[in-house]
């Protein structure tokens, strides 16, 4: 095990291990489509929906053509005060063998307390005491995993009261305290622009931009002046723009990290998704910020 005064803080060089390029969230309602669109560069898998030793044909091929497969966990309950359950940090560690993943990622969230499954991933209070649950619930799942962890910001529909810090300044020490790596997810952080006024510019600019191994963009709606990040809608210009925003401000830091779109539900046509996923790489490259 890793002792907490050996662990490192921030990464330094580059950029941590993560992905580049453009991914998509592979899905099996997808698993045709996604090896025909052009210039995909990288996958992402949902573990709970993944057996390690039941591996669907198609992503298996999908794996053997060299495209690069990221493990990603939605039930592990980092923020909760329950024990990590060792079957799912098992089941993250033998999906990322499997694949020979560059690292795996989860939720600053809990779903669980007491023995009742939410169901959802809930929100973290931003305080003192739950950072202090959050960093060593992220510990122990870094000591048991294989691979780098990498911890993503959630959308949520109600703030905490007692909330001490922003989600920027969370995350920060999180960082801190536990060198784990950030799943940046941009539509989340206009989820809270929408849902709580936050700022999406001050929170990029409040992270340690160098600590992110990967990014999330995904479609939404606004329903009765609630932000709902459905992954069933088209990517919006808002959140294009969002994503503009931390490219601007990562480009000089490093390289810039894979982002990835997701797509859970209203599955697309193949020309819609690709049309998508080229207005991201149109970000990436300057290009634009705006859907094509």
């Amino acid at each position: 095990m890793t002792s907490p005064a050996s662990r490192p803080s921030r990464a330094t060089g580059p950029g941590p291990a993560g992905a580049s390029g453009v991914g998509i969230g592979w899905r099996l309602e997808i698993d045709l489509t996604v090896p025909r669109l052009p210039g995909l560069d990288f996958v992402e898998i949902v573990a709970e929906n993944v057996h390690p030793d039941h591996v669907p044909a198609t992503l298996m091929a999908l794996h053997g053509s060299g495209t690069p497969v990221i493990p990603h966990g939605v039930s592990l309950s980092l923020g909760g005060a329950d024990p990590l359950d060792p079957a799912k940090l098992a089941r993250l560690s033998a999906l990322a063998s499997a694949f020979g993943s560059p690292l795996v990622s989860e939720h600053v969230a809990f779903c669980r307390a007491g023995g009742i499954e939410a169901g959802h991933l809930l929100p973290v209070p931003r305080t003192r005491a739950a950072l202090d649950v959050l960093v060593e619930n992220v510990r122990a799942a870094q000591d048991a995993l294989p691979v780098p962890l990498a911890v993503e910001n959630i959308a949520a529909l109600v703030a905490w009261p007692e909330d001490e810090l922003t989600e920027g300044e969370f995350l920060s020490e999180l960082v801190d305290r536990t060198g784990v790596l950030l799943l940046l997810d941009v539509a989340n952080l206009h989820t809270a622009r929408v849902n709580f006024g936050a700022d999406p510019v001050a929170a990029i600019e409040a992270l340690p931009l160098e600590q992110v191994a990967y990014v999330h963009v995904a479609g939404g709606v606004l329903r009765d002046g609630v932000w709902h990040d459905t992954h069933a809608h088209p990517v919006s210009a808002e959140i294009l723009d969002v994503l503009a925003a931390l490219v601007s401000r990562v480009g000089p830091v490093r390289t810039l990290p894979g982002v990835l779109l997701e797509r859970d539900d209203a599955y697309p046509s193949d020309a819609e998704f690709a049309g998508e996923l080229a207005a991201i790489r149109a970000v990436l490259n300057g290009a634009g910020h705006v859907r094509a």
